[in-house]
């Protein structure tokens, strides 16, 4: 029973996740293949993901990197009160504090952890 109801957990985890990584993903006005090449994944299992037909896995590299997009979505979102537009321009806009536009340096693992970084930062200044 007890491994049973830890699967269960699990699976909750996942969807959950996946939903807000997809949720993430469009408000930030990302397309399917950048998503693809932020989180590790094929555009084919992109489009599974988006139907509904599949979720991530929890012991997997994607679903760790999606809870990175996902903390992105939320500082940004906080930090630009909600403003869709702005969130979008933010994201392809050139930003000197990252050395490029954050779309284009969360492609790599480093790219995205430092745009956690300066996002948390900007959030929560001491």
């Amino acid at each position: 029973m007890k491994n049973l109801q830890s699967n269960e957990v699990a699976l909750t985890r996942s969807v959950v996740l996946t939903k807000a990584m997809m949720r993430a993903a469009d408000r930030l006005g990302m397309s399917g293949k950048q998503l693809s090449d932020v989180i590790g994944l094929s555009a084919a299992q992109i489009s599974r993901i988006k139907n509904g037909e599949a979720a991530l896995s929890e012991a997997s590299k994607p679903f760790e990197l999606s809870a990175l997009l996902v903390r992105v979505f939320r500082s940004l979102d906080a930090i630009v009160g909600g403003d869709e537009s702005a969130t979008k321009l933010w994201m392809t806009s050139q930003n000197t504090a990252l050395n490029g536009r954050p779309i284009d340096r969360m492609i790599s693992v480093q790219g995205l952890a430092d745009v956690v970084t300066y996002l948390d930062a900007r959030r929560a200044p001491i």
